[in-house]
């Protein structure tokens, strides 16, 4: 196993990356497209169920899969021989700020669920300082893998 894993590294890493951008992307656009639904969809007739639907594919169809590939091409990376030291501090780091991306992940979702319900209790303004969320723990975890502090 530990050889098949070692053969298939330059795959596995590229696709952990596609992986990682296609749900940072969802990351980074998701509370924007809550902002907007708070903001102006009570202002525009008809306008709520095309944000619920906006909403609903990109987290179902794009943010959820990419979000598993990521973890399961990383756990493969995790798994592969030489890869990672763990007597180091940077895989601690990463895997925080991965815990954290996947948190907040948990976290749009509800908000989601809010939404459709009608019952969302948060702003604009709100969403927007949770915008930032992604960025900071995206910092996090590119300083962590390539600095290898």
């Amino acid at each position: 196993m530990a050889d098949l894993l070692s053969d298939l590294y330059p795959w596995t890493k590229a696709f952990h990356i596609i992986s990682v951008m296609s749900w940072m992307a969802g990351l980074f656009y998701l509370p924007r497209l809550y902002v907007h639904h708070v903001e102006q969809a009570k202002k525009v007739k008809n306008l709520e169920p095309v944000f619920d639907m906006m909403e609903m594919k990109l987290l179902r169809l794009i943010m959820n899969p990419a979000m598993i590939a990521t973890w399961v091409f990383g756990l493969l990376l995790v798994l592969t021989p030489g890869i990672v030291d763990w007597s180091m501090i940077w895989p601690w780091t990463k895997a925080a700020g991965v815990i954290g991306m996947t948190w907040f992940h948990q976290w749009l979702a509800l908000r989601r669920k809010d939404l459709m319900n009608r019952v969302n209790t948060r702003s604009g303004r709100d969403y927007r300082i949770m915008n930032e969320v992604p960025t900071v723990l995206m910092i996090v975890i590119v300083f962590s893998v390539v600095l290898k502090f």
